[in-house]
């Protein structure tokens, strides 16, 4: 009896213990933030997408996108061992084949770095990933702080520009307008009146 009960354990155990295995890699270059290539064990170059987060697109020239991409290169470059990590609830890869992992530098893990100094937002959450609720946490303290892409963030939303109401002209305002027109006029008119008064003396 313990026996068939410590089967039915090591068969619930082994596939959980399968499905967070982290394969080793090694970094081939950075691309932007979120996407980087990568040489696995046997050798083949694979483009890799951070998932669940968004970074800054350079083809774009968005804001902080050559900042995130020099951010995550400088995480991996300076990692002993970069790992990749597959999420059962999340697709295998998208939709320009590029493999959807988490990633992991050493013992940190890279979309929680991104997201906690403002280099991604959480994004594409189709389902209870793995890290979502984390990394939502360090998003929310990255937009209280304004940290990187959050302190743009009235520059990013379209200004609404106002209607200037024309002011109303007083009369005074059309005097002062005229002021030397009406000037002209009355010395033209007390010129001619002088004249006048002189000629009849």
């Amino acid at each position: 009896m313990k026996k068939t009960v410590f089967i039915i354990l090591l068969t619930l155990i082994i596939p959980m213990n399968v499905s967070a295995k982290k394969v080793k890699v090694k970094l081939d270059k950075c691309i932007d933030g979120d996407t980087v290539s990568i040489i696995d064990k046997n050798k083949k170059e694979i483009k890799i997408r951070f998932l669940a987060v968004d970074s800054p697109e350079i083809d774009k020239e968005e804001p902080y996108s050559n900042e995130a991409k020099e951010f995550t290169c400088n995480l991996l470059k300076n990692a002993k061992n970069i790992y990749l990590e597959d999420d059962k609830k999340a697709d295998k890869y998208d939709k320009y084949e590029r493999k959807l992992s988490w990633v992991w530098a050493d013992d940190t893990l890279v979309q929680i770095e991104l997201i906690k100094n403002g280099y991604a937002k959480v994004a594409y959450l189709y389902d209870d990933y793995k890290y979502a609720s984390e990394l939502k946490k360090y998003e929310k303290m990255a937009i209280d702080e304004e940290i990187n892409i959050w302190s743009n963030k009235d520059s990013q939303e379209p200004k609404i520009v106002k209607k200037k109401t024309k002011k109303k002209e007083t009369i005074l305002d059309k005097l002062n307008k005229y002021y030397h027109l009406f000037a002209v006029l009355l010395g033209m008119i007390l010129a001619m009146i002088t004249h006048k008064i002189k000629k009849k003396k």
